[in-house]
Order: C-alpha cells, then structure tokens, then sequence
C-alpha cells in the first residue's frame, strides 16, 4: 500500500496548477503529491490552428508570475487590448481598454496544450509524483484519509484526496456529492477561424436574441469562437459546409474584421451552470470543473478555478495541521466562498440579462451598455471583474 499526503486527481490545467502551486512549501514540510491523470499530458508541444484556448484574466497572469512561469507562457498567449461589449440590433455598447484601467492588457488568450506543457515541465519529479497514465477507480474515506484503487490495481492511501478531474466528474458521484445543474437550454460551438483584417487584441461579445456570441484574439492572427446557439441549432451549424458556415456567421457578427476567410474544425457542447452541493469534506476537496461550471461566454470559468487552486494552497501551508484536517478545508472554503459566489452571479446574471428578449428588458440593457460607457465607476467594477479582480482590494 502506497501511502502519499495529498493526490490530486486530474492532472489538466486546475489539477497541474496546483500542483505548482504546493509544490516548493510541500518541499519544506516533506510532503509528497501525487499526480494522477489518464493522459500523458505536456510531454511536448505542436502548434495547431485548431488548439483549443483559454482566456486567461490579468488576475490569471499575477498568479502564474508568482508561480515563476509567466514569461514561459507569455511567449505564445495573445493579450487582450481592448473588450467590446455590444447587443446585435441596439445602439449600446460598452468598450474596455487595458490603457484606460493602467493595465499591459485586460487579459489573454493561451492554447491550452501550451499552458499544460509550461505547467508539467516546471514540475519537480522529487516533489509531485506524476501517475500516469493513470486512472482511479475508487475513492474511499477511511481513518488515514482516503484510499484509491487505481484502474490497474494498485491501491493508494492519501491524508488528502483532490477530485480535480472535470465537470462529468465520476468520482464525485460515486461519493454521493451531489451537483445543482441549471441547464441554459443552448449550446456552444467553438472553432477557430481567421478573418481578412487583424484584430488588434480585441475581444468582441455580442449578444442576440439567440445566445452570445465571442470572438477571442489568438496568436496568427486566429480568432477563438464561441458561439452559443439555441439546443438543436447548433447541430445543424455543425452540418453546415464551411463556406455557407461562414457565410451565416457573417451576417450574425457583422464585418468589423472583414470577411471571415478560414474555418477550422467545429466542436459543440451542452450549457449549464453546475455547482457542487459540497466541496469539502475531512480528507477531501472538490476543485476545477467538478465543484463548478460556469457558461463560457464571460470567461470566468477557469480563473475562478485557479484562484480555487491558489487559495488553497496557501491554506494547506499555512496550517499546521495535516493536508486532510477538515478545519483547514472548511478555513479554505469559507476564504473562497464569496469570490465563487459573485464570480458565478456575474457569469449567471450576464447570460440571463441578454437573454431576456422582452422589450423594457431590452431598453434597459441598452441604456445599461450606454451608462457603463458614461460612467467611470460603473465601468471601472466592470473591468475588475472581467480581469480577475473583483473580490480583490
């Protein structure tokens, strides 16, 4: 029997994150992590037009200076100079600008393959033990913390078990944790696509009738879509050829980028806000994904998440107290508590504000876009909380 102090189970972007994040004070307090993960991720690195990417807050990027690895993952991330906020059909729109709020840029958008290789190659093979590939089968609380039973038989034994292994979290069920889901009754597409005229760091959301649309800056002059769409259409979005793809896409944005000229390959998935009914218990934490997920179109998903990581790396260290003690974790969820909340609200009350097509609805969006364009202090809280810094003095 294997025995380690913390596992963290899921070794994607949140899961490797905080594995950097513990690794030199778990160094000093002579604790050993595990790194579980079925894949065998950021071994090496290939460009690719179709990478998928993440927005990445200024708040984001603070954190990972910390962690010593901006200037890794800065060589490849798109900065976002200036976001434009808009509703199709209407005079409002509000603008952001990284010059205006004192800041290099408002945020930035990363491939994601790069983020995992920059984090797993900062990683100190002494320190976090890298599993894989790996996959856990079972997860059981007993006396010492929690045991695993990995899919090739081994079993481990852990004072403190993560669960950062996505929203469609197995593992979270098998323990009986249930999630709240709130379904959007809409989908995402995403691709990547590349128009006629650069985009000069600008990020563009739009919203409609229909569901939000972005349109992220990415290195090459590329561009990440996000559109959500109304359940169904986006299959038939999916049918579509790439020319009548574009041709549809077109007259839903508009042509501030000129003509959209390449499409790459399209991915839709379900939306829904789903939080986890609990995300500590004694020797366990729910983290990433798994404890909540957000919609996408305001990017605040995985910032959230890795300002979860961060926080709760700086508790574990600072207590005293073994990894799994469930003063700490209940010390550590109560310090998140009100950023999750108004971080969730935010993204919640943003899709459910555009989505509301009725018309005093529809007044007050535009001359809510037009009063944040007016006025200094509104839009300043805005930009806070579109960079990651809302909850922060």
């Amino acid at each position: 029997m294997i025995q380690d102090e913390i596992a963290i189970i899921g070794g994607g972007l949140v899961g490797a994150s905080l594995a950097l994040a513990l690794q030199t004070g778990a160094r000093r307090r002579g604790w050993r992590i595990r790194l579980i993960e079925p894949f065998i991720p950021g071994a090496g690195y290939q460009p690719s037009y179709d990478s998928r990417s993440s927005a990445l807050s200024f708040g984001t990027r603070q954190l990972y200076q910390r962690l010593g690895i901006w200037s890794r993952i800065a060589e490849r991330a798109e900065p976002i100079l200036q976001i434009q906020v808009s509703e199709r059909g209407r005079f409002g729109v509000t603008r952001l600008d990284a010059a205006k709020e004192g800041v290099s840029a408002l945020g930035y958008v990363v491939d994601n393959a790069w983020i995992g290789h920059c984090l797993w190659q900062a990683l100190d093979d002494e320190v976090v033990i890298r599993d894989c590939p790996a996959e856990v089968r079972q997860l059981q609380a007993d006396e010492r913390g929690y045991r695993l039973e990995l899919a090739d038989g081994r079993k481990l034994v852990c004072s403190l078990a993560i669960l950062a292994d996505g929203g469609r979290s197995g593992l979270r069920e098998q323990l009986g944790i249930l999630a709240q889901t709130s379904s959007y009754a809409q989908t995402a597409l995403i691709a990547n696509l590349t128009a006629s005229r650069p985009h000069g760091g600008v990020a563009y959301e739009r919203f409609s009738k229909d569901g939000p649309m972005a349109l992220l800056p990415l290195p090459e002059n590329r561009c990440a879509l996000v559109w959500t769409r109304p359940e169904g259409d986006a299959d038939r979005l999916l049918g579509l050829s790439d020319a009548a793809f574009l041709e549809e896409l077109q007259q839903a944005f508009g042509y501030r980028l000129g003509t959209f000229r390449q499409i790459g390959e399209r991915y839709v998935y379900p939306l829904a806000l789903v939080e986890a009914e609990e995300q500590v218990r004694s020797g366990l934490v729910v983290l990433g994904n798994a404890a909540h997920s957000l919609h996408p179109i305001a990017g605040q998903g995985y910032n959230l998440s890795l300002r979860d990581a961060q926080a709760l790396a700086e508790t574990l260290l600072q207590s005293p107290a073994a990894p799994g003690d469930l003063a700490t974790l209940r010390g550590y969820y109560e310090r998140q508590r009100a950023d999750q909340r108004l971080t969730i609200g935010f993204s919640d009350r943003l899709v459910q504000l555009f989505g509301d097509s009725g018309r005093l609805v529809s007044l007050g969006r535009t001359l809510g876009l037009v009063a944040l364009d007016l006025l200094p202090s509104a839009k300043r809280s805005f930009a806070r909380q579109a960079m990651g810094l809302g909850t922060r003095d």
